[in-house]
């Protein structure tokens, strides 16, 4: 053992350097996305095809305000604007997720976020001013039964409900609106006044306050191991070429918290894909701090969370969310009353309404004068998206603006139908609701595996509790090739599309299904902690190697320690070839095979005869690994390396599972 060791110390440095060379390869992985954001830029202004560039302040203020001096639009045509808008958002908030702190200013951070909020504010307005557009001839629109007018539209971002109580008649205060299956029951008081029922479903969440922050990754800074601080003093270059791996791991920091409605918000994005620092900058830290290892990832650290809890917001109020643990799933429900506008009148040629000055007009209730009066409550039926999975009952709760936050009082008798997908409750007044979902559901996984499927291709399984989750990677991309729940395939309207790591998170956590640790994920979960530093080296030296080589889940990674993880390894170069598994340890500094199977009684750190240590993952492989698996990983696109790096961190495999 004591010759192993003192061979594995002799050739550090020169195995060291090798893979040094290996993680240029996330050094242009980062290059290439800063200028594919470049081209891109020039290219949306080469095409000069009258959309605005978001990310140009004034450009985007010029959209909105011309946008804003269009007045009595109809809901149609708010819609297909709206659809315009959701993109603009989607692209800013992609800019602050994926670009690294270096390439983007706080002021260019401050000017996004304010541009979001106002793109969000002014596309609300637009749906009340387009209600109001839409009131104003209901008693052109009379249903031929009831007399009242009900209307139903929608496309892929929002359902529409209107109901105008024309009639004001008691026999007509419950209503199901065919098309979307959504419903109410109005207290008898209600039935009798001239006021409006609107439930506008729009598939996003512009409400709630920590939206972002349930999207994100924490960012981590780890104090070195002690086998670390011992090196550095052992080999005096070694710190250095330690830095500078560590600083080439993939940055997702953020503290966000988002609010919407005209509300100030305190957002503070740093959420990278691949944020590296410049090497001169590496060289003078290690100078200064030999023993400190500053890795900025996407992995919780275990290691600070008692000094991160102590700064969280306790919630002392059990009937506010805590949306580090829930998150809304399926969009967001504004159901109000309100008041009918006078109605237009046709005279001879002409039609002519009364404008009134205050625009669309809440109609109060319960009535403010009388407070302490009981008053029945409204009575609600929502019919759930098929784009969304419920894997248990949903939480209901109503947006509160005074707190910004979401509260579970003022709802009652809650009634969900699985088979039908349908929710029915009641409640105390008019709510913004939205239906909420535990979002650690689906963790810890039980098991996952990742193998190569073809040149610069790879397929990863994720197994949970609810479903089996497949990701197929190619080149820069990756795609969701199937979710199975109850050996059923669902979610068929997302899989099949390419798309980057970034949005293929969102998308999945938007249907429901979300595999993605936040920031707070290890206070909801049993995790198996593990330290940082051995976990973020494996997922990018299995990154390195992933082209050629068959990574899974195995059990002994819980008996490991924290400070040590432990994964099966099968060399892979055809898609349909057996695997021959065998079981690695790794620490971050050292790798060895284990002579211990996946079938054994105990587990043991015994090496596996005739095996050695290795200062990296790549050079433990490479002991028994053919030469076309080498030749594989040396000619791999360093674009799929990246992919498969970023969804190693966003999912935390060897933690969370």
């Amino acid at each position: 053992m004591e010759k192993l060791k003192a061979k594995d110390q002799e050739r550090r440095e020169s195995e060291l350097a090798e893979l040094y060379s290996l993680e240029q390869k996330f050094l242009s992985a980062q290059q290439w996305k800063t200028d594919y954001r470049a081209h891109a830029k020039w290219e949306h202004y080469l095409s000069c095809d009258g959309s605005p560039d978001p990310t140009v302040l004034k450009e985007i203020n010029t959209f909105m305000s011309l946008w804003r001096e269009e007045q009595n639009e109809d809901v149609q045509l708010v819609m297909q604007k709206g659809e315009q808008v959701l993109i603009l958002i989607e692209k800013l908030q992609f800019l602050l997720l994926d670009t690294s702190p270096n390439e983007i200013t706080e002021k260019e951070t401050a000017q996004y976020q304010e541009s979001i909020l106002a793109l969000q504010n002014l596309l609300h307005q637009k749906y009340n001013g387009a209600t109001e557009h839409l009131l104003k001839t209901a008693n052109m629109c009379e249903d031929s039964d009831s007399g009242n007018m009900q209307a139903v539209i929608k496309d892929k971002n929002v359902t529409f409900c209107i109901w105008a109580n024309l009639k004001k008649k008691v026999r007509f205060k419950n209503h199901v609106f065919c098309d979307a299956q959504h419903g109410f029951d109005l207290p008898k008081s209600l039935a009798v006044s001239s006021v409006a029922v609107r439930i506008l479903h729009t598939h996003y969440d512009h409400i709630s306050p920590l939206w972002l922050r349930c999207q994100s990754v924490p960012k981590l800074e780890v104090l070195a191991s002690k086998e670390l601080t011992q090196h550095s003093k052992d080999n005096v270059e070694e710190p250095e070429e330690e830095e500078k791996k560590a600083r080439e791991e993939s940055s997702m920091a953020t503290e966000e918290e988002m609010c919407s409605d005209g509300r100030k918000s305190d957002l503070s994005f740093k959420e990278n894909s691949n944020s590296i620092t410049d090497a001169n900058e590496m060289e003078e830290e290690t100078e200064k701090k030999p023993e400190i290892l500053d890795i900025a990832s996407q992995v919780q650290d275990p290691l600070m969370q008692g000094e991160t809890n102590e700064k969280e917001e306790v919630i002392t109020d059990e009937h506010v969310v805590d949306l580090q643990q829930f998150v809304p799933v399926g969009g967001v429900y504004h159901i109000a009353v309100l008041q009918l506008p006078p109605q237009v009148k046709q005279v001879k040629d002409w039609s002519m309404v009364e404008l009134l000055d205050g625009g669309l007009e809440a109609y109060s209730y319960p009535p403010e004068e009388a407070e302490d009066a009981t008053h029945p409550p409204i009575q609600i039926t929502l019919k759930l998206s098929d784009d969304v999975m419920y894997f248990e009952d949903p939480v209901i709760a109503r947006w509160d603006p005074a707190g910004q936050q979401w509260r579970t009082d003022g709802i009652g008798n809650i009634t969900y139908e699985t088979q039908e997908k349908s929710i029915t409750f009641e409640m105390d007044a008019f709510y913004t609701v939205a239906l909420l979902q535990d979002a650690h559901l689906n963790m810890p996984y039980q098991a996952w595996e990742l193998q190569p499927t073809g040149t610069d291709e790879a397929l990863l399984t994720v197994t949970t509790v609810f479903a089996t989750i497949q990701i197929q990677v190619k080149d820069n991309q990756c795609m969701l090739s199937s979710v199975v729940v109850e050996e059923k395939d669902v979610l068929s309207h997302i899989t099949g599309k390419w798309t980057s790591p970034v949005a293929l998170r969102a998308v999945l956590k938007k249907a429901g299904v979300n595999i993605f640790p936040g920031e707070y994920s290890h206070k909801y979960v049993s995790v198996n902690k593990k330290a940082p530093l051995a976990e973020v080296r494996a997922y990018q030296q299995m990154a390195l190697v992933a082209s050629a080589f068959a990574f899974a889940w195995s059990k002994w990674n819980l008996e490991a320690g924290q400070e040590q993880v432990v994964f099966k390894v099968s060399e892979h170069l055809k898609a349909d070839s057996v695997k021959d598994w065998s079981l690695y340890m790794f620490n971050g500094q050292k790798a060895q095979k284990l002579k211990i199977t996946e079938t054994s009684e105990a587990f043991s750190e015994e090496l596996e005869e005739d095996s050695e240590f290795h200062s990296t993952l790549y050079h433990m492989l490479k002991d028994s690994a053919s030469t076309a698996a080498i030749e594989k990983v040396e000619t791999a696109s360093f674009l799929f390396i990246d992919v498969i790096y970023q969804l190693f961190l966003a999912t935390r495999l060897l933690t969370y599972s």
